[in-house]
């Protein structure tokens, strides 16, 4: 199942890009938050462990 971002947790701060090793996820420049390409996303959790706000959760 693809990784999550909860929009009110996520500050936009690029952590989580830096960290995908498939590069899946974008910041979203007018919301403010970083988005999931869930087709490509491979469910590593990279992006969950690294996030320093926990806005990202993987199930």
């Amino acid at each position: 199942m693809p990784a999550k971002v909860n929009k009110e947790e996520c500050t936009g701060c690029g952590t989580c890009v830096e960290e995908c090793p498939v590069e899946a996820i974008i910041i979203d420049e007018d919301e403010g938050c970083a988005v999931v390409d869930e087709d490509e996303c491979v469910d590593c959790g990279a992006c969950e462990e690294a996030c320093p706000v926990g806005a990202i959760k993987t199930e």
